[in-house]
């Protein structure tokens, strides 16, 4: 029996997904480290994100302001006068977005509507990250006693789960494998 044969799809699900999830962390990977660490340098993507995030408080009537801090790289969000969260790399959702786009381009579909839904994808994500900052930030000024349960539970499932609906969207409706 020809084992390649019998699960050429799976090996080739395999090499899509590891192929494009590995160079699109070496790329960002590489990108983060060419940044200057000795003055805490934030990179482009999660300072885009915590200017989105004080921009969206703002607009819904909060007085939101944002800094850099100063000694890590990363930038600090204000209400009024007090710092409620510090926004770091890990907090733009990047790494969510390489994940998504590595599965869809794993399971491969016709190039139009893969390059459409990876982009569409990556706004939704980048928007609900957006979305999940500021009621984290809301949250945390509420509910401080909560912190944990917002910020390690509560929200990181609302955006993986939406990462997973998205996902399978993909497989059951414009993949090669939705027929």
């Amino acid at each position: 029996m020809n084992y390649y044969q019998q699960y050429k799809p799976f090996i080739h699900f395999l090499g899509r997904f590891f192929l494009s999830y590995i160079v699109a962390t070496v790329i960002y990977q590489t990108y983060l480290r060419s940044l200057d660490l000795a003055i805490f340098e934030p990179d482009f993507f999660t300072k885009i994100v915590t200017e989105q995030s004080v921009w969206l408080l703002n607009t819904l009537g909060y007085v939101a302001s944002m800094g850099p801090s100063i000694n890590e790289p990363a930038f600090r969000i204000y209400l009024g006068a007090e710092s409620v969260v510090r926004i770091v790399e890990g907090c733009n959702a990047v790494s969510i977005m390489i994940l998504f786009t590595a599965f869809v381009i794993a399971f491969t579909g016709k190039l139009k509507s893969t390059v459409l839904f990876i982009v569409s994808g990556v706004l939704i994500i980048h928007f609900l990250n957006i979305a999940r900052i500021v009621a984290l930030i809301l949250g945390l000024n509420a509910y401080p006693e909560y912190g944990n349960l917002m910020h390690d539970v509560v929200f990181p499932l609302l955006i993986y789960g939406v990462t997973f609906v998205l996902w399978i969207v993909w497989v059951t409706k414009f993949s090669n494998y939705a027929k």
